[in-house]
């Protein structure tokens, strides 16, 4: 089993930057991904990030696309989220994943993720 505890969210102006880190204990060498999702109000959670373990593939949700960067330190055990230029639409609880099962491309589909963090909250004000 695999515990993930995110860090980093806060308040912050339009343009403005936060780098959230999601930190992994337990049976990481089981894992295959990293992903984080975001579920605002009245929203589902969707898929905004993920990096393979091993390797260096990424993928990125369009919405945030040049301005969010993910990237890991396996030394560390832990996974980030860059968030730059950022809207009041990127509003929302921010959650790292992990895939243990990963079998072709990332997968941007949460019930593929197999252990969640609890998230931390990030507010953009206008």
């Amino acid at each position: 089993q695999v515990q993930l505890v995110e860090s980093g969210g806060g308040l912050v102006q339009a343009g403005g930057s936060l780098t959230l880190s999601c930190a992994a204990s337990g049976r990481t060498f089981s894992t295959d991904a990293m992903g984080w999702f975001r579920q605002a109000p009245g929203k589902e959670r969707d898929f905004v990030a993920a990096i393979r373990w091993s390797g260096y593939s990424t993928d990125y949700a369009d919405s945030v696309k040049g301005r969010f960067t993910i990237a890991k330190n396996r030394a560390k055990n832990t996974v980030y989220l860059q968030l730059n230029s950022l809207k009041p639409e990127d509003t929302a609880i921010y959650y790292c994943a992990a895939d243990f099962g990963l079998r072709g491309p990332l997968s941007r589909v949460k019930d593929e993720y197999d252990a969640w963090g609890q998230g931390t909250q990030v507010t953009v004000s206008s």
